[in-house]
């Protein structure tokens, strides 16, 4: 059993790692801005309020886990640009704090980024809404950060190009920088699936300072 702190537990991906996570009898702290946003209890949950843009919270919620999840989102492209990589930078310095007592740091990502069967990047597509190019893009840059740091042990976890609520099957394929896709070219992964993948490295570490992607 391990001790885990996840920020943005309410949200749609933050939700499903909750879950997964009491569901394997790890120790939960939830972290969110508002806590009447969460309305699953349980006996190894914790439900506190924190600020993911502080350094200070952070180091807050952080002490003493063994692993701290970030699963925050912005709302739309803009917010996702004021959000993403501003939080990596916050979760990183919060963590630098700790030392050698931190915990490791595993981030929900974005698909953008990730190399086509083309050889191009799956935000070089065209007809994408400006919108959505700003939300991959601000998971790019928070990569970028991530890549830049040797001193926390980081872990940046990609979803497939589709990724929604739908079925809990256990089963995914990975990558590391190359989009997963299945034989009709498609590429998606459940939100339940994805929770999965994050929770199974965890409990057992295969990417240490690297990004890598799931999908079926």
């Amino acid at each position: 059993m391990s001790k885990i702190a996840i920020f943005g537990a309410n949200g749609t991906i933050g939700s499903r790692i909750l879950d997964e996570a009491l569901q394997r009898g790890h120790q939960v702290t939830a972290v969110v801005r508002n806590p009447s946003k969460i309305t699953t209890t349980h006996p190894n949950l914790t439900v506190t309020t924190g600020d993911v843009l502080a350094p200070a919270a952070v180091a807050a919620v952080a002490k003493d886990q063994d692993a701290l999840i970030s699963a925050v989102g912005g709302g739309d492209g803009p917010g996702h640009l004021a959000t993403i990589k501003p939080a990596a930078e916050s979760l990183v310095a919060g963590l630098r704090t700790l030392g050698d007592a931190a915990p490791r740091l595993i981030t929900v990502g974005g698909a953008g980024s990730l190399r086509t069967p083309d050889g191009k990047q799956v935000w070089d597509a065209e007809g994408l809404p400006e919108f959505l190019l700003q939300i991959m893009h601000a998971h790019g840059d928070a990569l970028d950060f991530y890549r830049s740091v040797s001193d926390v042990r980081w872990t940046n976890l990609s979803p497939a190009a589709l990724i929604e609520p739908g079925e809990r099957t256990g089963s995914y394929r990975t990558a590391t920088d190359d989009l997963v896709t299945a034989a009709d070219g498609s590429s998606r992964i459940s939100a339940e699936d994805y929770a999965v993948a994050v929770l199974d490295e965890v409990e057992q570490p295969r990417h240490l300072g690297e990004r890598f992607t799931v999908g079926y």
